[in-house]
């Protein structure tokens, strides 16, 4: 059934793609939300907070709004990621390193 919408397969598929394309911090701008009876207006930039379990960006707007974005539906253009971090978060220090 690989057309299922609950097949949670798809979901996590979604969810991994999103969270490794548009990382939080990632800045956008909105080209349409076709879907939305109240969209964010075209060329709104925002910041993508972070991705929900079904894949969605949970966004802060530039204008104040709040409403996700839904890539595959809605259509934005990335304007600039946030910095690679190849280091953990935490500091790691060997034996022998000065303090």
């Amino acid at each position: 059934m690989r057309g299922d919408l609950n097949n949670p397969n798809r979901w996590s598929y979604r969810r991994a793609y999103a969270e490794r394309n548009y990382p939080p911090g990632t800045r956008v701008r909105l080209v349409s939300m076709p879907d939305d009876p109240d969209p964010v207006p075209e060329g709104t930039c925002g910041t993508v907070l972070a991705v929900d379990g079904a894949g969605q960006l949970l966004m802060r707007w530039d204008n104040g709004r709040s409403l996700s974005l839904l890539p595959g539906v809605d259509s934005f253009e990335v304007l600039e990621r946030p910095p690679h971090r190849d280091t953990p978060a935490h500091s790691a220090r060997n034996k022998g390193d000065a303090r």
